[in-house]
């Protein structure tokens, strides 16, 4: 089998991954090798936490044909996309930043944020694109303060985080947006030596311990994964509500439901449409098959977060069901480094929004609502509300 995209519902995902109930079955790539689909919760967890798979680029083998930089076009600190030890020692000089401590302390001002959207949508009045005017804004300010991106460039690094996230986009457009991206922040950079501030970049300028090539690649990668994936799970979810009138209504009537909505909506809508991949260095068994050395692994997230063997009637979006073992933050060393601000900026924003507009509901018919199925970040391209 090929690695299945097109889905029969909306928000569910392809039918093909539940065809064979294997955790592990054989799966060919876009470039013709012949490796594995993983698709089951445990097997994921095994891979995901196990050193013997690697996540160096120049080892995977590409899902969808066009979506392979060429070897050695990864920036320096992008750790993402790095083994340790280089991978520890770019993380250890993040960690202190994203501590559980450190994410609360910004809850007030995340706060403030998803109240501002709010105010402006409801003095400009109904309809309102949800993406736009709500979903984008919260994350992409909130990583912006954090970082040290002017909120006002954000035109561009949005633009060039869609051309990075497109499955149509070719090796030649992935590598420009990269190389536009990386040389934004040399410019930052530059500025922040001059003009130092209280921000994530000016502290790693500041540490001494990282060139500026490795400082870019840091906060590009930040950058670009600190708004896209929390944008399209606000968007998504809200989306997902909207379908599920009685879940909607408990998150905006009980208080005591968001946490676990919140898990319960990452694993459910498992917005990570296209891999992760991870490659063999030497024979592994992962649930009784074999993968030999040089062969490469596509995780499915939707399918291991949806495995029977985990979840209670998988299938079914409950927001008071225990969901907190979802893989929709990875697992192991490259587990989401942003999960808890991440996690925070659900939990203000779906019961501030559902609360501020109690009557909301979509000004388009469900069938007209644009799909991110063209993006290796699934959620919506807009969501047309009105109250």
């Amino acid at each position: 089998m090929t690695y299945p995209m097109s889905r029969q519902r909306r928000l569910d995902p392809p039918d093909e991954l539940f065809d064979d109930p294997a955790p592990v079955r054989p799966l060919t790539f876009a470039d013709g090798h012949v490796g594995w689909l993983v698709r089951g919760h445990a097997a994921g967890r095994a891979v995901l936490s196990d050193p013997r798979f690697s996540t160096e680029p120049d080892l995977q083998h590409p899902l969808v044909a066009s979506r392979h930089l060429p070897k050695g076009r990864v920036p320096p600190g992008f750790f993402l996309r790095m083994d340790a030890p280089d991978h520890t020692r770019y993380r250890r000089l993040l960690t202190g930043h994203f501590t559980v401590r450190r994410m609360n302390q910004l809850q007030p001002r995340i706060e403030e944020i998803a109240a501002t959207c709010l105010d402006d949508m409801e003095r400009a009045g109904p309809p309102a694109d949800l993406v736009r005017d709500f979903a984008l804004p919260i994350p992409s300010l909130v990583i912006c303060e954090l970082l040290g991106v002017p909120y006002e460039d954000r035109e561009n690094f949005q633009n060039e985080s869609a051309r990075l996230l497109r499955l149509d986009s070719s090796p030649g457009e992935m590598e420009s947006a990269v190389d536009d991206l990386v040389k934004y922040f040399y410019t930052l950079i530059a500025r922040k030596r001059v003009e130092p501030a209280n921000d994530l970049l000016t502290g790693l300028i500041g540490g001494g311990e990282l060139e500026d090539d490795e400082i870019a690649g840091m906060g590009f990668l930040l950058l670009v994964a600190g708004h896209e994936t929390t944008a399209n799970m606000l968007a998504l979810g809200t989306f997902a509500l909207l379908e599920h009138p009685e879940q909607l209504a408990l998150v905006r009537d009980d208080p005591a439901v968001i946490d676990n909505a919140v898990e319960e909506l990452l694993r459910y809508l498992s917005i990570i449409h296209v891999g992760p991949t991870r490659t063999a260095v030497e024979d592994v068994v992962i649930e009784g098959t074999t993968i030999r050395a040089g062969e490469c692994v596509a995780l499915s997230i939707p399918a291991a977060n949806r495995d029977p063997s985990r979840f209670a009637d998988p299938c079914a979006l409950d927001v008071r069901q225990p969901a907190g073992s979802h893989l929709s933050f990875g697992h192991g060393i490259h587990q989401c480094l942003g999960q808890q601000l991440a996690r925070i900026e659900m939990r203000v924003a779906y019961p501030a929004l559902l609360r501020r507009f109690p009557s909301l509901r979509l000004a388009v018919p469900a069938e007209e609502v644009p799909m991110r199925a063209d993006m290796s970040i699934y959620g919506v391209h807009s969501l047309r509300v009105t109250w």
